[in-house]
């Protein structure tokens, strides 16, 4: 199988699920914020534990917070060196001739913890490694069960397997081109966090505000909020018109809080045809920290 949507459905997950070339992955994570009324950091751990309750049969368990993340890095969720991810996700049973299903466990009725997207994330770094036969399941594990498909428990291993790597530098940002950007009119900086984080009236990071020449456009404001699902192609179309994100003259960088969000909403640009989307990978979490760096409080003009 060489042609993948970046998105897929149950019907397409489910007749393939003994595909032995198909690798599925699980790339729960767990955030939890503060109470609403409150700044501060959110807490993350990993959601595995939730994974062996639940989960699509043959899903194997990918740790987006330990096992695919930089070990030496302060910042959570930050890529490893192409040499440690390929080895990582090869021990998780993916080589270069299989193919990718991602899902996250999205689940609003269950408690905050349930309602982040993870799955865009595992998707976007697949793809910065230099592999494109990867899609993500619309509506992830929520979605499959109101659809009455399967699940078990416990935990499923792939036989390990050899991945090369060839990371595509044009689908990652560093802080230092972030930085050039603000003052370019051929790149545009895309802030994926909730408006009042993005105006700097809520102060989650070191540091409250967003880059300079930010546009906004939130995340969550792209999927359904029960099922989890992408809005349809017109609705995506109209956040990011707004915003001037589907220009292809210009490069467009997403940035969030941890890297997360940002790949996620590159994976809706992915959707629209736009599959050149570079993350900042340390995103809000990492500028904040150096007080060198410029924030802007308030909108853009």
């Amino acid at each position: 199988m060489t042609d993948i949507p970046p998105l897929v459905d149950g019907d397409w997950l489910q007749s393939r699920l003994d595909d032995p070339r198909l690798r599925l992955f699980d790339a729960t994570a767990q955030l939890a914020f503060p109470d609403d009324e409150k700044d501060g950091y959110y807490r993350l751990t990993s959601g595995r534990p939730s994974y062996a309750e639940e989960h699509i049969p043959r899903a194997a368990f990918a740790d987006l917070l330990v096992d695919l993340a930089d070990p030496n890095s302060r910042f959570a969720f930050t890529v490893p060196p192409s040499d440690v991810f390929a080895q990582q996700i090869g021990a998780l049973g993916l080589s270069n001739d299989d193919y990718v299903v991602v899902y996250d466990q999205f689940d609003p009725a269950r408690s905050d913890k349930f309602y982040q997207h993870w799955a865009g994330r595992l998707w976007w770094h697949l793809r910065l490694e230099g592999f494109e036969r990867v899609a993500v399941l619309d509506g992830g594990l929520n979605q499959w069960k109101r659809e009455g498909r399967p699940t078990e428990s416990g935990e499923f291993i792939y036989p390990p397997a050899s991945f090369q790597a060839k990371r595509r530098s044009d689908l990652i940002a560093t802080k230092q081109e972030v930085l050039e950007a603000i003052d370019r009119d051929d790149v545009l900086l895309l802030n994926t966090v909730d408006p009042i984080t993005h105006r700097g009236e809520k102060n989650t990071f070191s540091r409250p505000g967003h880059i300079p020449n930010s546009r906004n456009v939130y995340y969550e404001d792209l999927f359904d909020v029960e099922t989890g699902k992408l809005r349809d192609a017109a609705e995506l179309r109209a956040h990011f018109e707004r915003a001037g994100a589907l220009d292809a003259s210009k490069r467009a960088i997403t940035y969030c809080g941890s890297g997360i969000a940002a790949s996620v909403e590159a994976l809706a640009l992915a959707t629209l045809g736009r599959e050149d989307v570079a993350v900042y990978d340390g995103s809000l979490t990492e500028w904040t920290a150096d007080p060198s760096l410029p924030l802007k409080v308030g909108v853009e003009p």
